[in-house]
């Protein structure tokens, strides 16, 4: 793969997890510029632990992670700190610090990694609770929050440095289907309207088909890519019987040990 200026994302021969236990191997793909870009798979794929891996919170066992034509994976403490600086990241459970006000939340990195006054903290961090709907929630506390809103919050403290990434963990977990295409809209908008490149790891089908531009599938058998590509191309021209049966949610007569 060529590391060109098209893509902001490229991963190479990477091979992740803990010790000698491999969890994938042989990964590569690339990820454009204001693409969002899901990784799916099924119940122990590995999808948790590619995403640790982009982000830099484990290092490979083999392989690169480049971001904007850096290399995560051999960068010293004082390239690293920039390149994570360059991206965005929020977690399934939202990860909001409940004894501080949303406000306070999406705040915190500016206080922690800028040097900005006060006031311009403040306006910083309720113009991106303004960008996800939430300014009028800026003095409530998390637990005051729903579901839905509580993801938003991490998204806007996700986007508080203005990343040119950001990395979304199970955003739909836990909503039900009304809230979760309010999130979709939010991602699409915020991907079309400011550039964002997203990568999501997801299972949500219905979300997928809405606001993915292409997707990579993560098999737990062969413990690599098994597809890669849009995501109405993967459902109805599939060339893998496990790719048909989870874009067409097909179940599998034999796991399920039924024999009719």
């Amino acid at each position: 793969m060529n590391n060109t200026a098209e893509f902001v994302i490229t991963v190479r021969n990477l091979k992740v997890g803990y010790g000698e236990d491999v969890i994938l191997q042989n990964i590569n793909f690339q990820v454009r510029y204001g693409e969002v870009f899901a990784i799916l798979g099924g119940s122990g794929s590995g999808k948790s632990t590619l995403l640790k891996n982009l982000i830099g919170l484990y290092p490979p066992l083999e392989g690169e992670v480049w971001i904007e034509g850096d290399n995560l994976t051999v960068a010293s403490d004082e390239e690293r700190r920039h390149l994570l600086r360059k991206f965005g990241v929020t977690y399934q459970s939202g990860a909001l610090f409940g004894s501080m006000s949303v406000l306070e939340n999406v705040r915190l990195p500016l206080d922690e990694l800028t040097a900005l006054p006060e006031p311009l903290k403040e306006l910083a961090a309720l113009a991106k609770l303004k960008l996800v709907g939430l300014a009028a929630a800026a003095q409530k506390l998390p637990s005051e929050l729903s579901g839905g809103m509580q993801k938003r919050a991490a998204i806007a403290r996700a986007m508080a440095l203005d990343p040119r990434i950001l990395f979304l963990d199970e955003p739909s977990a836990g909503l039900d289907p009304v809230t979760s295409a309010d999130l979709d809209l939010l991602i699409k908008e915020l991907a079309h309207h400011f550039g964002i490149t997203f990568v999501i790891v997801t299972h949500e089908l219905a979300s997928i088909y809405e606001i993915a531009d292409r997707v990579i599938m993560l098999d737990g058998r062969t413990r690599t890519i098994i597809a890669e590509g849009q995501p109405a191309a993967l459902r109805d021209h599939p060339a893998d019987a496990w790719v048909r049966r989870f874009f067409n949610r097909e179940p599998d007569a034999v796991a399920s040990g039924l024999h009719l």
